[in-house]
């Protein structure tokens, strides 16, 4: 079944270079990119998508480095999108992400493996239905 699903590529990402390596990865897998955008995510924004985390020790912390520097948000869609673009980033700690996955080939283990893992996707259709309305409010 054809979905959307919510990718941003995290400040990391977007300074070090690899937005075009992350992109073009979603392509060859035979996605389509829908929407693309440079942003330079509001509190709002990021109080919105972590709302869920919002009281936990790495809340402040990861909000302060998702607006540590601009974001590539991107709406994704295609067969088993979400939990396709899940694994092909990789798991969410750099250090026992598999080769062959954005964050085991690309992302670096700087202490912060929650924060500085290079890419974020939806995790569920209802996750993403939400976060692109965060996103995208006119895609929503």
């Amino acid at each position: 079944m054809s979905e959307r699903t919510l990718i941003l590529v995290k400040p990391d990402g977007v300074e070090r270079g690899l937005v075009g390596d992350v992109l073009a990865r979603i392509e060859r897998k035979g996605y389509r990119l829908d929407r693309l955008e440079l942003v330079h995510p509001t509190d709002a924004q990021l109080a919105a998508h972590y709302e869920e985390h919002e009281g936990k020790p790495f809340y402040q912390p990861l909000v302060d480095f998702m607006k540590s520097g601009p974001v590539v948000a991107v709406i994704a869609s295609g067969e088993g999108v979400i939990r396709g673009f899940r694994v092909l980033a990789g798991t969410t700690d750099p250090t026992e992400a598999a080769p062959g996955t954005v964050r085991g080939d690309l992302a670096r283990d700087w202490g912060e493996k929650v924060q500085k893992n290079i890419v974020h996707g939806s995790d569920s259709v209802e996750s993403a239905e939400r976060e692109i309305g965060i996103w995208f409010p006119e895609s929503a």
